[in-house]
């Protein structure tokens, strides 16, 4: 199994569906294939072994990291699939968290198939944890990121905020939103920063496949901002409402939201119990004034604050990098 979670992980970027795996193994342990899933209307992670293996299948383990769907979307069932080649045992790793595609267990198991479940699930589980947030709240994941500075300033009080973080800081930004689908700023961000929202390198050239970009608000955005570059894909979602708008985003196949917004927009979305984690850098630096790094009208004594849990600390080059999730569940509905 980890052999398949290895290549699930490896995989190319699948949105807006999970990274799965598929081993498929003879009967004396040896390899026959190994299967990924390559995005929407490619074969699923085990018709891509079963299509390697061919007549060899009959007979096999089918080792999956997800359990094999049951129904018929853009390909056919790979439940089906698995029965038609002759497999004899499917091991899999995370049930199926959605009712549309989920029963590919009981249906092996009805034609005779033995099926083992649960085997390394919590592994399988943390590989693809957004999309199965995401299909179970029918919503994006969504996760805040800010840099400030020590005093909780993520502007200077003339408005300058470049730069807060440092340079390894700023890499490490990129890394982390080239494997998310979109990029949420406000309009103000845009009006008044003007950023690429871009996954670059560090000669600061686009590179790879693009995130969506989405600016929230109703005010208009001028032709010459650079959001609007031929560089990665732009929606403007003219709302207020961070439910209304991240509807329109699931719905359009968005799982996972990389949170750029200012202040204002951070809270909105805190407001509306849509940020499911928080990624911090903070700056060895002191502002004094200036613009604060979260802005909302619902916290105005100590026990309204909104408790985080840390998942990881570390520094980033001059800075350090918290990860943390709130202590309660945020609402499971937008």
């Amino acid at each position: 199994m980890r052999e398949a979670l290895r290549a699930a992980r490896a995989s190319v970027r699948t949105h807006p569906n999970p990274r799965v795996g598929c081993i498929l193994l003879a009967d004396d342990g040896s390899r026959l294939a190994v299967g990924v899933h390559q995005g929407p209307g490619t074969p699923h992670a085990e018709v891509d072994a079963l299509q390697q293996a061919g007549e060899r299948a009959r007979g096999a383990t089918a080792i999956v990291t997800l359990e094999p769907c049951n129904h018929t979307g853009r390909t056919g069932p790979c439940s089906e699939a698995l029965i038609a080649a002759g497999v004899r045992r499917v091991v899999v790793a995370q049930a199926e968290p959605t009712d549309q595609a989920a029963g590919g267990a009981a249906r092996l198991a009805q034609a005779g198939v033995d099926v083992e479940s649960g085997v390394l699930a919590d592994e399988a589980y943390a590989l693809n944890e957004h999309w199965t947030r995401s299909v179970r709240m029918q919503r994006p994941f969504v996760t805040w990121k800010l840099a400030a500075t020590i005093d909780g300033r993520s502007a200077a009080a003339d408005g300058t905020s470049r730069w807060i973080s440092g340079p390894e800081a700023r890499r490490d930004t990129h890394r982390l939103r080239a494997a998310v689908d979109a990029i949420v700023v406000g309009t103000g961000t845009v009006l008044i920063d003007n950023p690429r929202l871009t996954v670059r390198d560090d000669a600061d050239r686009p590179i790879g496949d693009q995130p969506l970009r989405v600016v929230i608000g109703t005010r208009e955005l001028p032709a010459d901002r650079n959001v609007w570059s031929d560089d990665a894909p732009t929606r403007h979602l003219a709302t207020r409402d961070v439910r209304e708008a991240l509807k329109v985003l699931y719905a359009d196949g968005v799982r996972d939201v990389w949170l750029e917004g200012g202040p204002t927009l951070a809270g909105a979305f805190l407001d509306a119990g849509a940020v499911d984690e928080v990624i911090a850098y903070v700056a060895p630096m002191l502002l004094g004034s200036g613009l604060a790094a979260l802005q909302t009208p619902a916290v105005t004594t100590i026990a309204d604050a909104w408790r985080l849990e840390p998942v990881e600390v570390t520094t980033v080059g001059t800075d350090v990098r918290i990860t943390a999730r709130p202590r309660l569940e945020p609402k499971e509905t937008a």
